[in-house]
């Protein structure tokens, strides 16, 4: 302790300028290290307290687990996987103060639509929960804010990786990585390349469609090339393996809960302080910008719709591998205010993470048909609740 009240007395009695200096490279060094340790850890659920019941399909394993010849790693193993690669509308992010917003984009995981395991009352109904209700599984987030649909020929490589969100082909190489493929890919990713005044000049109506038509072209070239990456090592796979691709989420149904939102704000000043903020980040939600943004989330789809037409063709009636296009997330009504973030009525609030849950979740039962995933006993279901661990695995 006085070691500690020393140096703080060392501090105060330092230039103003110089400890201005010191205070603000102690502010750099911290947030380095934020920027820098959260990007790669991964959320991973823990399904022990499912499998432990004896209703469970995995039992047995569970008890060879209990009596020592399985570790937990290896129990986890044997479990059936679902990952999700998605950006900031699949986590628990939105736009705040700029230290707080690092710190949620890069540490902050398992509070969203897909990997949440709070028990609160309050917390959100995610796709682990119902799915942890129906089988043991393991769910996986590589989520990234801020992350896009990406050529994948430069990316951020090496040790500054983790700095920089984590785009499509970098989440790719991630799941590669792992040893063990998992039996069921969700994607739902590319919100991020809505922002078509980064690349078109607003002021000239006349180039905007063509400009429209290449943004779509390339976003489908950069998505195909990763999406054939996930099929390619789903059909080295011995047993079957699903893949869905999800649609971009209604931005029609969006900015109609965002306009709402915005008359509340001019009653009460007080709501959604960050609204106008999340102009600064992404202005093609400015009202004279978004009706191309809408036009190019539908555009998108379609070509989404028909890519994977065109891999099925490719794949075959009797592959081993499923793949879908879904539209669940693409048309799931969220124009209520209420589901949107009370800070930046951008990202999803609890209750609009609970609806993107709600979506996706109907939309899995023929992938897991597919892969033969049996629902647990319906009497089991007021005896087991899904575990509230979260496992952080740190990828290297």
């Amino acid at each position: 302790m006085r070691s500690v009240r020393s140096f703080s007395l060392s501090v105060l009695a330092m230039d103003p300028g110089i400890r201005l200096c010191f205070w603000a490279g102690v502010l750099c060094i911290g947030m380095i290290w934020i920027s820098g340790c959260g990007s790669l850890n991964t959320a991973c659920s823990s399904p022990l307290s499912v499998i432990a019941n004896p209703a469970s399909p995995h039992n047995a394993d569970y008890l060879e687990y209990q009596q020592g010849r399985l570790t937990e790693a290896q129990l986890m193993d044997r479990l059936p996987h679902v990952v999700l690669v998605g950006d900031s509308l699949s986590r628990g992010f939105y736009v705040s103060s700029f230290v707080s917003g690092v710190w949620r984009s890069k540490m902050s995981h398992g509070h969203d639509w897909f990997l949440d395991t709070d028990t609160s009352v309050n917390s959100v109904y995610s796709l682990n929960k119902r799915l942890a209700r129906e089988t043991p599984w393991v769910a996986c987030e590589y989520s990234s804010v801020g992350g896009k649909v990406d050529s994948g020929g430069g990316g951020n490589g090496g040790i500054f990786r983790s700095w920089f969100p984590l785009d499509f082909s970098q989440q790719t190489d991630l799941i590669l990585k792992e040893k063990r493929f998992p039996d069921l890919v969700l994607l739902w990713i590319g919100h991020n390349n809505l922002n078509w005044v980064e690349s078109v000049d607003p002021t000239r109506p006349e180039k905007v469609a063509t400009a429209l038509q290449n943004i779509v072209a390339r976003f489908r070239e950069d998505y195909a090339r990763q999406l054939g990456r996930l099929v390619e090592r789903a059909r080295d796979q011995k047993e079957r393996r699903a893949i869905i691709v999800f649609g971009l989420v209604n931005f029609k149904s969006f900015f109609e809960a965002r306009d709402a939102a915005e008359q509340l704000r001019r009653e009460n000043p007080n709501l959604y302080p960050y609204f106008y903020v999340d102009y600064k980040y992404y202005e093609a939600m400015k009202p004279e910008y978004r009706a191309n943004m809408v036009k190019l989330a539908l555009m998108i789809n379609e070509e989404l719709r028909a890519m994977v037409g065109e891999f099925n063709r490719k794949l075959g009636g009797d592959s081993q591998v499923r793949l879908e296009y879904s539209d669940a997330l693409a048309t799931v009504d969220i124009s209520n205010p209420e589901l949107i973030h009370p800070t930046d009525a951008w990202h999803p609030s609890p209750k609009g993470h609970s609806v993107l849950a709600e979506a996706a979740f109907g939309a899995l039962r023929p992938s897991l048909n597919f892969l033969g995933i049996v629902p647990l006993p319906k009497t089991t279901d007021s005896k087991v609740r899904p575990s509230n661990r979260t496992i952080f695995m740190v990828l290297q």
